[in-house]
């Protein structure tokens, strides 16, 4: 299989069938064997229907249907698991990205990049809700882990298959592909790709995305920078505040040489304990999150999903139980 198109999908019955045509002319003259897997992230509008009859009359359309809805980030992990592509293109099912595009993705890959990111050029959503935030956010993203990619959030993309299996997937870092798979040491680039109005089902969008974006941004960064050395991060925040409590503890006994002020009752005194305390269990928390570290790595990995049903895919189930 040269080609997997993975698609989660959240309620969007009717932009299925338009969806499915559109990458049909659009995979056909490429010349590639090519399938087609939407992961159904617990639909309840009657997706599944119609995928079930997409997959009846088009071999090429593998469907994965998620026992509830776990969210975009464990569905796109599902739709990698569950393909079987040299080079995975991952896209929504609002019909907001362009199959058309995919050419181009693909075209760019072949000069040697491990992933092709898009890049909305004229954007059709709000400025206010969607745009504004937007861009404070890609803007703090490259900052904080200097990543050079101007839209962290357009979901259409062509990856190596090494690649996108390497991605650590879980929570809700599919807004950080791009980090993850700088991270993974890929080599990026990022092209201008059409982007549509939504025209039929309802976005799943809202600012309060923004405020998990900052909480998913600090541990992307910690993942990013010190997943395997806790201990650094949290060790020299507990020397650093022990020095400080150094400090404050030599200010008390200054002042009561110089200036006869009482130790017990400077306020500088409980802020040195106060600060020595903080510096131990800072250290004892970074020592801990060595051990879990090393258990974590350790350890078997376990997928964050659980598929009730598949279509077309009974190779990969027999793959997969060998």
């Amino acid at each position: 299989m040269n080609l997997s198109v993975v698609i989660p999908i959240k309620d969007e019955r009717d932009n299925l069938r338009p969806l499915h045509e559109r990458l049909r002319r659009a995979l056909d003259p490429l010349g590639k064997s090519y399938e087609i897997v939407f992961v159904d992230d617990g639909s309840s509008d009657g997706s599944y229907g119609v995928l079930q009859d997409l997959a009846g009359r088009d071999p090429r359309v593998k469907v994965v249907c998620l026992r509830r809805n776990y969210g975009q980030t464990p569905a796109l992990q599902a739709g990698i698991d569950w393909s079987c592509g040299e080079v995975i293109i991952t896209m929504d099912g609002d019909l907001q990205n362009d199959p058309d595009d995919i050419a181009r993705l693909l075209s760019k890959l072949n000069e040697g990049y491990d992933a092709v990111l898009g890049l909305r050029a004229n954007r059709q959503d709000g400025f206010l809700l969607r745009k504004l935030p937007s861009w404070i956010a890609n803007w703090i993203i490259r900052k904080v882990t200097g990543t050079p990619i101007h839209d962290m959030g357009c979901t259409i993309r062509a990856m190596r298959r090494d690649l996108a299996e390497a991605l650590p997937l879980y929570g809700e870092l599919h807004r950080f592909v791009p980090v993850l798979a700088q991270q993974a040491g890929a080599k990026l680039a990022q092209i201008p790709v059409k982007h549509h109005p939504r025209t039929a089902g309802k976005t799943k969008y809202n600012l309060s995305r923004t405020v998990r974006v900052v909480l998913d941004l600090i541990t992307v960064k910690f993942l990013f920078s010190y997943v395997t050395r806790p201990m650094h991060v949290m060790g020299t925040a507990g020397l650093l505040s022990m020095l400080a409590g150094g400090v404050s503890l030599l200010a008390t006994i200054v002042m009561k040489s110089h200036s006869g002020i009482f130790m017990t009752g400077n306020p500088f005194l409980y802020l040195s304990v106060m600060l020595e305390l903080m510096g131990v269990q800072l250290i004892s928390m970074g020592l801990l999150g060595e051990l879990l570290t090393r258990t974590y790595f350790e350890s078997q990995g376990k997928t964050p999903y659980l598929v009730r049903t598949t279509l077309n895919l009974e190779n990969v189930v027999e793959r997969r139980a060998a």
